[in-house]
């Protein structure tokens, strides 16, 4: 397809954060936009107020007339129902229909592409990339599956000479993209329900790893059963972080390469995964021909993501939202709450997100959240999948041993949260736990 023959491109799952990074990036090259989503949220909102048009009915009325095969490209979400009208009334209108990552591969060939997988860490690193690449003028364009900070966007636009892609395992999505540089997170298993077994979804990430070229660089975490050039703390690696210190509301650390240390990175995010997280996005900085020195002026001033450990707070209390919604990322939520507000009262409100995912990880899910000193744990959020028999939060809690806990839902949750007493809230979870956040604030700020 040549994307400049494409005057007009409709986005069926519009609202989602992936297809609306792509749909702000053609709205920037000139393209006319419009989208489906089921729902108006927050992101939508901001699209429409960017000239997006957005429709909320799955009719065929709704499809608009703009939408020709001539000169129209439609993108589509496969967390759409096979049952959608309008995606089935354009197959019939003989449109092809692509997905996300075909486009994103499609938009990123001709550039020097630089992805970032991983089942945890990649929008930080991604994210962090993004910025690091922008502060120092390199032309580049970064893809987001998150809203930075700095841009309030999950899309960094300054050139295309570089791509910064953030490479989804999830349906084997990133087997679309042509790297030339990658970072791998981490590779623990996760969307069983995609692959069946963790040997399969190894097995994705190698087969993502051969699509580099000759010339191409691999960056791994260390330990992990594909490796490349290796970054980790204080252990043997090809770039290593060591003197961790907190100063000041910030991690500041030294970093060891091939016989030279430099020292003094600032990093003001929370938790030493987020130090692995740097050190992936400096070794990946360094192949486009930046130093040391420019990379730590980019660290220092990035603001972090949306969502991944923001930090909210009045006289009384610290409140943090964060995204995790698997057992290693919740670990990683609550290392960095106990490193930051030790012996601190912890409240936890927790979605658990996806049937599958919770059953497969039922018992991790247990011990993870038996870290807290309560709970709430909310139902358990959909998204695209049907309900599994016996799979329900009232099943996870029972396997959690811990004195204080009790189920909430999206609607008793935040009456239930004024009842408690505590030093820390965490709010966790990839579903509608999100639109709680809005209206914890506004308590803490007015009430508390």
């Amino acid at each position: 397809m040549d994307l400049k023959k494409i005057h007009n491109v409709y986005f069926i799952g519009i609202g989602g954060i992936g297809m609306s990074a792509l749909a702000r990036y053609f709205k920037s090259i000139g393209k006319e936009i419009f989208g489906y989503d089921r729902t108006s949220t927050v992101l939508t909102q901001e699209l429409e107020s960017e000239g997006i048009h957005i429709t909320y009915k799955d009719l065929i009325e709704t499809i608009p007339e703009e939408i020709v095969i001539e000169n129209s490209l439609v993108v589509y979400t496969p967390a759409i129902p096979e049952n959608h009208i309008q995606k089935n009334e354009l197959i019939k209108q003989g449109f092809s229909l692509y997905k996300r990552s075909e486009v994103l591969g499609l938009i990123t060939e001709n550039t020097t592409c630089l992805a970032v997988a991983g089942t945890h860490g990649k929008t930080s690193t991604t994210s962090l990339l993004g910025h690091i690449l922008h502060e120092n003028q390199v032309k580049s364009t970064a893809f987001l599956g998150g809203i930075c900070e700095n841009y309030n966007s999950n899309l960094i636009l300054g050139g295309n000479e570089y791509s910064v892609v953030e490479a989804d395992e999830f349906d084997r999505s990133f087997l679309k993209l042509s790297p030339n540089v990658m970072a791998i997170t981490s590779m623990d298993a996760d969307h069983l329900d995609i692959y069946g077994e963790h040997a399969a979804l190894e097995k994705s990430f190698q087969d993502f790893v051969n699509k580099l070229p000759e010339d191409g660089v691999l960056i791994t975490k260390k330990g992990l059963p594909i490796q490349g050039i290796t970054y980790a703390i204080e252990e043997e690696a090809d770039f290593i972080a060591k003197n961790i210190r907190i100063e000041r509301g910030a991690f500041v650390f030294d970093v060891w390469n091939k016989e030279n240390l430099y020292t003094d990175f600032k990093l003001y995010l929370p938790g030493r995964h987020n130090i692995e997280n740097a050190l992936a996005a400096i070794a990946v900085a360094l192949e486009t021909g930046l130093d040391f020195n420019q990379i730590k002026k980019g660290i220092q001033s990035f603001q972090g993501i949306k969502r991944r450990f923001s930090i909210h707070h009045n006289k009384e209390v610290v409140y943090i939202d964060d995204y995790a919604h698997h057992p290693t990322e919740l670990n990683a939520a609550f290392n960095a709450v106990r490193e930051m507000f030790p012996y601190k009262k912890l409240l936890t409100v927790f979605q658990p997100h996806l049937f599958s995912r919770t059953q497969d990880f039922v018992e991790d899910f247990a011990k993870s959240l038996e870290q807290v000193d309560e709970l709430i744990l909310m139902d358990i959020y959909p998204a695209r999948e049907l309900p599994i028999e016996g799979v329900t939060s009232e099943w996870l809690l029972s396997k959690i041993e811990i004195e204080k806990k009790e189920i909430g839902t999206l609607k008793n949750t935040l009456k239930k949260i004024k009842e408690k007493e505590f030093d820390v809230l965490l709010t966790v979870g990839a579903g509608n736990i999100d639109t709680l956040v809005e209206p914890i604030k506004k308590w803490l700020k007015n009430e508390r």
